[in-house]
């Protein structure tokens, strides 16, 4: 089974990173949750993003606030798609120092960077990406759009 890693910096950051749980849940998509802090266990943030291919993960969401390294950082050293979630915290300008610091990566370390608190929508880009080579998920994700936009239109009927 293909599974997607959905990491964060802290604990605190779980509220956020919830959403990307649940949908990739909602999908029948296995989710490995952990907590690596780029800043305080950089020996575990090291040894995930060299490691987590060996364990059929596929893609990797990495949420963080403040400076929000984690993502750039796991990007660089896996060879995995990174999703990152810029995530705002306590210590966080407004969440623009967590946007910029994912959005901003170097050339040659790309990490796909959803809004603000935005983990819903990368545990959904995550499914998308293993629909691409998986029918069963790409058939979720055409219904699951396909119910969104029924919603859209039910609500219409209602004004």
């Amino acid at each position: 089974m293909k599974k997607v890693a959905v990491i964060m910096g802290s604990k605190s950051d779980l509220p956020v990173m919830q959403d990307a749980i649940d949908i990739l849940k909602e999908f029948n998509i296995e989710v490995e949750v952990d907590i690596v802090s780029a800043h305080r266990t950089p020996e575990k943030l090291f040894d995930y993003g060299k490691n987590a291919h060996n364990r059929d993960i596929k893609v990797i969401i990495a949420g963080a606030g403040g400076a929000a390294h984690l993502p750039g950082m796991i990007a660089s050293l896996s060879p995995l798609p990174v999703i990152g979630v810029p995530v705002k915290s306590s210590n966080s300008i407004d969440g623009w120092d967590s946007v910029l610091s994912i959005l901003q990566m170097p050339g040659g370390v790309p990490v796909a960077t959803v809004a603000l608190n935005g983990a819903k929508n990368a545990g959904i880009l995550a499914a998308q990406i293993l629909g691409s080579s998986d029918a069963s998920i790409l058939e979720q994700i055409m219904d699951y759009k396909e119910g969104l936009k029924s919603k859209v239109i039910d609500s219409a009927k209602t004004l």
